[in-house]
């Protein structure tokens, strides 16, 4: 598989395809934006039963239901999906402001009216304030720069700089690439999106350091003997096949996962499953190729290999 495949020599290749992936994911942020959940904007989540199993139509139905609805001013992006405990249970999310007692009241009505059956008598509503939304969001940026800075030192430590900065430059690849998968398909961005991202950190970075550890091995090998360009392809050429089938084996259990769950399950996976594949073509494609480009232009700063 891809045997006579160079690596780093047909990086020609690999450029091509994270421009193109870059290029997409910029227009992507440009015309269509984010789809900012209320965990980050702040709002109203109103859980009801309606009586009636929630489908998409359904969804569909509330969320216009609600934007039409002149007693809530029209400024309220909605989003309704079904509960994973009961079907028949709607999660209706607005944004971006706290609904007021007049409007929640105007909105259970305007529900009871379409769906005679909704319990309105136990319908829970949950308030986030902006305020707390803003706190999310600095959590989940800390939290994703402290995994990456731990990452670096690890990789500096464990073989040297230029690695580790080369492992960095993949991982901003991988969050890149999800970031662009939940612009286009305009998946909600909730507190989900920092299991997401840290699991595809942790995931991209533990495929990327088996690469460098066979790099490594072969630089104590071949010392002398070959190209760091070289020595970068006959590594990751001996451990593709294992990257590979640890993808595919990742992937049929995400995929099952996003085949059978609801909605909320599905926005989870699918990014996940897209960032696990990124995971694999950085690690594999763009990771070598950086490190050996690294090291043209920094002198290695690290461990040094002994014959």
């Amino acid at each position: 598989m891809l045997k006579n495949f160079h690596f780093v020599n047909n990086k020609k290749i690999t450029l091509i395809i994270v421009a193109a992936v870059v290029l997409v994911g910029i227009l992507s942020f440009i015309i269509r934006g984010f789809n900012i959940d209320i965990d980050f904007s702040g709002g109203t989540e109103l859980q009801i039963n309606l009586g009636t199993e929630v489908t998409a139509q359904v969804c569909s139905d509330i969320n216009n239901l609600i934007e039409t609805n002149e007693k809530l001013g029209h400024e309220y992006v909605s989003s309704t999906a079904p509960s994973s405990a009961d079907k028949n249970v709607a999660i209706i999310r607005t944004g971006t402001a706290v609904l007021t007692t007049e409007q929640q009241t105007a909105l259970l009505d305007a529900i009871t009216a379409k769906y005679e059956g909704a319990d309105t008598q136990n319908a829970q509503y949950t308030k986030i304030n902006a305020s707390i939304g803003g706190e999310t969001t600095k959590k989940a940026i800390l939290s994703v720069l402290i995994a990456v800075a731990l990452m670096l030192v690890y990789i500096w430590i464990r073989f040297e700089l230029n690695s580790g900065l080369a492992a960095i430059i993949c991982l901003a690849h991988d969050l890149f690439v999800m970031l662009t998968v939940y612009s286009l398909f305009q998946i909600p961005i909730n507190a989900n999106i920092i299991a997401a991202f840290l699991t595809i950190l942790g995931y991209s970075i533990n495929a990327t350091i088996i690469i460098f550890d066979r790099i490594r091995e072969n630089k104590r090998k071949y010392n002398g003997e070959m190209d760091f360009g070289d020595i970068v392809n006959v590594s990751t050429h001996s451990t593709f096949r294992r990257s590979l089938f640890t993808t595919i084996t990742t992937l049929l259990t995400i995929g099952m996962i996003f085949i059978m769950g609801v909605e909320s399950i599905r926005n989870f996976a699918f990014p996940l499953c897209v960032g696990i594949v990124a995971g694999l073509f950085s690690s594999c494609f763009l990771s070598g190729m950086v490190w050996n480009a690294l090291n043209k232009v920094i002198k290695p700063i690290g461990k040094k290999n002994k014959k």
